[in-house]
């Protein structure tokens, strides 16, 4: 009996060894469907109060571009687009549900943390309350294209942005400037990103010269989305996408002898009245810090991840 002892011995650890095993299992699985299955009603939620004008901003999106659009008749198509963000046929909505559609293939993400803050972001961005904090961009844009005729909301005034932050802007739509549902970076011929509007947006292109991501970094205003809401509102593969044009960027100023910052590096003056939501987000330089590590350390050097990345976006169609 007292042979056997050892081996009983042996048996019991490796039993309590598998049982604490099993009882720290990783539990990320299950808090993305959570995740999955609160944010679906959330959606749900948030469309039904775009569909019954529960938003304050939404609704003063469509009073704003009515009333500009009679004003200013020329205009109509840009406005009527605008207006769609008042509704779920806006670019914003539409980015929401394509990320949520994209949290059921885990071989969208490079890994399980990616997938569960993503999972965790969607949740929050589709929150009524920060919602309608975003809606704020597109209203202050009608807001200046109106020359001052309309008040801004959730921010302050043109001329006391431009005096807190020593820039003038971007011109008409700069608020969007930047926020992938609207545009990407594109580069030219001399390798320079310039800003490119999707559809009929590309209208802002008659009020203002191209607007080259290196000047537009120094020289960017205030908006909600690339001062406080860029976190949750960009997907993984956005957010990549923003740090590969700011390492491009960087690279060739390092090549002339001259120094490049972050268009989040520092964050504008100009927001008011934002809800307790939007107050507790995290600052948006934190998605460039995170994306652009994830960048170097993955997308550059490890090849695997690359041949990902490309099945990835074959897979999956994010239209815009």
């Amino acid at each position: 009996m007292v042979g056997h002892l050892p081996r009983v011995l042996t048996l019991i650890t490796v039993l309590f060894a598998t049982l604490a095993l099993g009882g720290c299992g990783d539990d990320r699985p299950e808090q993305i469907a959570k995740y999955q299955q609160l944010t679906q009603q959330r959606l749900d939620l948030l469309a039904s109060s775009l569909d019954n004008n529960q938003l304050r901003n939404a609704t003063l999106l469509k009073q704003y571009t009515r009333v500009l659009a009679q004003r200013q008749s020329d205009l109509t198509p840009l406005l009527e687009e605008l207006a769609k963000d008042a509704s779920t046929e806006g670019p914003m909505f539409k980015s929401l549900t394509r990320r949520y559609k994209d949290l059921n293939d885990s071989a969208n993400f490079i890994d399980l943390d990616q997938q569960l803050a993503e999972a965790q972001n969607i949740y929050q961005a589709a929150d009524t309350s920060l919602y309608n904090d975003m809606l704020s961009d597109p209203v202050n844009v009608v807001a200046d294209m109106s020359k001052g005729q309309l008040a801004r909301v959730n921010a302050i005034s043109r001329e006391a942005e431009a005096l807190a932050n020593g820039t003038d802007g971007s011109g008409a739509g700069s608020q969007l400037v930047g926020n992938p549902a609207y545009g990407s970076w594109q580069n030219n011929s001399s390798g320079t990103s310039i800003w490119a509007w999707y559809g009929m947006y590309a209208m802002f292109s008659n009020f203002t010269r191209p607007i080259g991501y290196d000047r537009w970094s120094g020289n960017r205003g205030y908006s909600y989305y690339n001062d406080v809401g860029r976190y949750r509102y960009t997907s993984p593969k956005q957010a990549t996408s923003q740090a590969k044009t700011f390492e491009q960027t960087k690279k060739r100023f390092n090549s002339q002898g001259k120094r490049f910052d972050s268009p989040y590096a520092k964050t504008r003056t100009g927001s008011t009245s934002l809800s307790r939501q939007s107050a507790s987000a995290p600052k948006a330089s934190s998605t460039t810090q995170s994306a652009s590590r994830k960048f170097r350390s993955s997308y550059s050097k490890d090849s695997s991840f690359r041949n990902s990345s490309s099945r990835t976006s074959r897979g999956v169609s994010r239209g815009k």
